[in-house]
């Protein structure tokens, strides 16, 4: 795979996680879809051809990057509108009286907050399941949460902030043991990790076109055969019946060039580039801040291109202030703003003066070793300064 030239001569991007740049070929790709090939790809004339062999072709590279097949995947909106089709469609379409769903505590907010409104709108039972010290569930106690309504569990795969990898192949099996099925937010590890739904044994799995070089605005979900889904929006039975509406031929086939592109990269090795400038930025800041630099998170079991840490002495959000050069996040970016420290490592056993200090840092495709030299001597002189002044 040729890498290609930095998109952005701005601030040095360690915010990954929260969205990734248009890779420019993804551009290109689009860029058709929206002037010659305009046409609707339901018409069956001249001008809905094209849009319609392009949807499919993209559909099929989407399926190509879990190990499935284009008749699996529809595509929607968000990774937030795959995810609340999953919950929502699963229990909706549920032949059971007040249905019980399972799902973790640090959840990404699009399957905490359809959890509740579900809890809130139609009298479901939801069980959050706690996690460990390095945010992992505990399969046992999944195993104990089960009920006689169980009809979903909902785990994601890579944590957004931590990068914690869940153990979901294991969760699947206990889940289908118990009768139920099982989906997994997986919009933060599909294109930064090899991903097979069918190894995983997965029933419904969401991805993100954001959080892999694609534009915002399209996500997909891919659903087992023989999984019964209620869709959030009917009409004219476009994508599979599941997702009424005009299909994105655009964005769809960004996403389809993304998907082909990331498949490229795993190929080529990119995880394993990315976690060596992952770890030489977590040893620069060990060397030059020492014990004050506390890894959040598992050291091994978590994606190639996250480091979480904590700086002893110093607000993230403060922190972050004072280093204008460098783009990284405190946590989620679904909360940016937010005064109160990350509820995700919160929930992992952290203290508030913790976790309220804690530096998201995630790579990708354009971070370079120099670019983590830089990082790495920025934030230490910051953290350095801050202890100057505060000690005047």
């Amino acid at each position: 795979m040729t890498v290609l030239s930095r998109p952005s001569t701005g601030p040095i991007y360690l915010d990954y996680n929260a969205t990734t740049p248009i890779d420019p070929a993804v551009t290109a790709s689009l860029l058709p879809y929206v002037s010659d090939e305009f046409g609707n790809p339901s018409s069956g004339h001249h001008y809905g051809r094209k849009p319609r062999t392009a949807l499919a072709a993209a559909r099929n590279r989407v399926a190509n990057l879990i190990g499935t097949s284009g008749q699996r995947i529809v595509f929607t909106g968000s990774g937030s509108e795959a995810n609340a089709l999953a919950l929502c469609g699963v229990v909706r379409a549920a032949a059971v009286e007040r249905p019980h769903v399972i799902t973790q505590c640090t959840e990404h907010p699009a399957v905490l907050e359809s959890c509740r409104a579900l809890e809130r709108n139609h009298g479901v039972d939801v069980t959050y399941l706690p996690v460990d010290g390095e945010g992992m569930v505990d399969p046992a106690e999944l195993t104990a949460a089960f009920t006689s309504r169980t009809v979903l569990v909902s785990i994601m795969s890579a944590n957004n902030e931590t990068g914690a990898l869940q153990p979901i192949a294991e969760l699947a099996r206990i889940t289908h043991e118990h009768g139920a099925l099982f989906h997994t937010d997986a919009s933060q590890l599909v294109g930064k990790l090899p991903v097979d739904v069918v190894a995983l044994d997965v029933d419904l799995l969401t991805m993100a076109g954001h959080k892999m070089y694609a534009p915002k605005g399209i996500g997909a979900l891919y659903v087992r055969a023989g999984v019964s889904l209620e869709p959030l929006i009917h009409g004219g039975g476009q994508e599979h019946g599941l997702r009424a509406g005009t299909e994105n031929v655009a964005f769809a086939v960004a996403f389809g060039t993304a998907a082909q592109r990331a498949a490229a990269a795993l190929e080529a090795g990119e995880p394993e580039r990315l976690r060596r400038l992952r770890d030489r930025l977590h040893d620069l800041l060990r060397e030059a801040l020492g014990d004050r630099v506390m890894l959040n998170g598992p050291l091994r079991s978590r994606l190639p291109n996250t480091v979480n840490v904590s700086i002893d002495g110093v607000r993230g959000k403060d922190l972050l202030a004072e280093m204008p050069g460098l783009a990284a996040s405190t946590g989620s970016a679904c909360h940016s703003g937010q005064a109160h420290p990350s509820a995700v490592l919160t929930a992992m056993g952290l203290s508030g003066r913790r976790a309220s200090s804690a530096l998201r840092l995630s790579l990708g495709r354009w971070t370079t070793g120099e670019d983590i030299d830089r990082a790495a001597e920025m934030i230490g002189s910051s953290v350095l300064r801050a202890a100057r002044v505060s000690t005047v």
